[in-house]
């Protein structure tokens, strides 16, 4: 429990520096993600915080409107879950099968602190370098998913309305650097 309780304070820390360093006039910047903006990625890491506590009744305080405030909200809501092991030890069905919370929370929030980072720092003009560790484990995970699987994952809808988990594949260079190809694979254009 610890490991996945220290990769997501990780991965939080990472997102919360970025979430902290976009200036005002860039919120409204467009992400990779289509039809997002740089606020809009940082809202949708703060609803998925919020879908991850539904198997145990929790749920976010109100959000007041500002991204880091609302980010800082609901990271330290989950902190609390990852820290209490009967909360975070409870099974839940989940779009991908049972499995703890925080596992769902490892799986979902904690890697998509990291490819949503990577959108966040592409709208906002900052360091878009994801840790190579990071990298090769998604790239080991994602890689692995089955290609009917895949196909649920680029539907938009399948896991509920108005959700599209990854955009359609981007081709890239097979020597290209793992995480252009990550992203390429997740629907991602890390050359655009």
């Amino acid at each position: 429990m610890n490991e996945i309780a220290d990769r997501y304070r990780r991965h939080a820390d990472a997102f919360e520096a970025k979430v902290a360093a976009v200036r005002s006039d860039q919120w409204t910047n467009p992400s990779p993600c289509e039809k997002w903006d740089a606020r809009d990625v940082v809202d949708h890491i703060v609803v998925m915080h919020g879908y991850m506590l539904r198997p145990i009744g929790w749920s976010l305080p109100p959000t007041v409107g500002d991204p880091v405030t609302d980010f800082r909200a609901a990271r330290a809501v989950v902190e609390e879950v990852l820290a209490d092991p009967e909360l975070s030890g409870q099974e839940a069905d989940t779009p991908t099968g049972r499995m703890t919370v925080a596992e769902q929370i490892d799986r979902v929030v904690s890697d998509d602190l990291v490819l949503h980072g990577w959108d966040l720092a592409r709208a906002t003009g900052q360091d878009e370098v994801m840790d190579p560790a990071d990298v090769e484990r998604l790239w080991a995970s994602t890689s692995a998913i089955p290609p009917e699987v895949m196909e649920s994952y680029r539907t938009p809808g399948a896991f509920g309305p108005d959700v599209e988990v990854f955009g359609p594949e981007v081709a890239v260079p097979e020597d290209a650097p793992l995480q252009d190809r990550l992203l390429g694979l997740i629907g991602r254009n890390p050359r655009a």
